[in-house]
């Protein structure tokens, strides 16, 4: 082995491939997670909590406790994050609450890195080692029109108009800057996972949908047009993703009825405005044979998601280096949803 290379240890976790492996002697590290029982949180809090000597305590605030039964090094802490930064600041020194990580998974975690006057984490003598803030996709201006292929993190910002995401980066940047402390950040679109008290989650419509498709003996209709099967339209899989729904129709056992050819009749939406978020050509278009929203309405699809939930049969079930399939991680998403009770027996594959 040359000066230039290094040798990595890597293993697998069910669906999740190619994870690093940390030395032994990299452990006895403190977390904080803001957020803990939403979709981020609640995935972000299951992970460190399989490596105990990693991280041997991990604080989760939210106003909720996480649904999830927390081993003993885990401590959740009941706090409002819309707080003052004062008021977060004294209830982190009563704790005596200081981590190596912290990670901001909400928008209103940012108040405890308000130190003017001296309040949140700094105000509590509590500065992290490396503080991690999760962004979104709207970070690359997909809300206001078709973006530049592929997004990259060098892509320029957006300035079409305000957005929070620069802000949060901003003071995330001098905070860091001003106490010595690392950061980083992510952009992720969506983020499939299972927690109850979620309500903006990508995977659950989903399951819905085809539970009471196979319940009512029908197919899985694509909604999209033929060009929306194999180009993504706009961010939501609800539309786009045609390779994953003769998987998920093939998963639930029914019938799978592909993307309609001729494009009369399909509801037509325009995304985007005079000026574009990738600085040329026209706007977005979106086409499609029905809005899920609509579809929910429908009266035998309300009697049939009765049905499912009242039936005890179907629900007798209770309860950088990474990589994993996406349609794996969905799957898998069914089935933790199945353990809250939340979707019908057959979803656990």
């Amino acid at each position: 082995m040359t000066a230039e290379e290094s040798l990595l240890t890597i293993r697998s976790d069910g669906i999740y491939h190619g994870l690093p492996v940390f030395p032994e002697n990299f452990g006895g590290l403190t977390a904080i997670i803001t957020g803990a029982n939403g979709i981020p949180g609640t995935h972000m809090l299951r992970v460190l909590c399989k490596h105990p000597k990693r991280w041997s305590k991990i604080y989760a605030l939210s106003r909720r406790a996480p649904y999830m039964d927390l081993p003993p090094h885990v401590e959740h802490v009941t706090m409002d994050l819309l707080q003052s930064p004062e008021q977060i600041a004294r209830q982190l020194k009563e704790g005596d609450i200081k981590a190596d990580l912290c990670s901001f998974l909400h928008i209103s975690s940012l108040h405890l890195l308000q130190d003017a006057p001296p309040g949140g984490l700094a105000g509590a003598n509590a500065v992290p080692k490396r503080v991690l803030l999760q962004l979104g996709a709207k970070y690359y201006g997909v809300h206001l029109g078709p973006t530049t292929i592929p997004q990259e993190e060098s892509d320029a910002r957006v300035l079409l108009e305000p957005n929070f995401y620069y802000d949060q980066e901003d003071y995330l940047k001098r905070f860091c800057e001003e106490h010595h402390c690392a950061w980083n950040t992510t952009r992720p679109s969506w983020v499939p996972g299972a927690a109850p008290n979620a309500a903006m989650n990508l995977v659950y419509p989903l399951a819905v949908y085809g539970a009471i498709q196979k319940h009512l003996n029908r197919p899985l209709v694509y909604p999209g047009d033929l060009k929306s099967c194999f180009n993504a339209g706009d961010d939501s899989p609800f539309i786009t993703w045609g390779k994953f729904r003769p998987k998920f129709a093939n998963y639930l056992g029914i019938a799978y009825e592909g993307p309609q050819i001729d494009a009369s009749g399909l509801l037509e939406e325009h995304s985007g405005q005079s000026t574009l978020p990738r600085g040329w050509g026209p706007v977005g278009t979106i086409r499609y044979r029905f809005k899920l929203a609509d579809w929910a309405k429908q009266p035998e699809v309300s009697a049939a998601w009765k049905e499912i939930a009242e039936d005890d049969t179907e629900l007798r079930k209770n309860g950088f280096f990474g990589f994993v399939d996406s349609t794996e991680s969905i799957f898998k998403v069914f089935e933790e949803f199945v353990g809250l009770d939340m979707l019908p027996d057959y979803f656990s594959g």
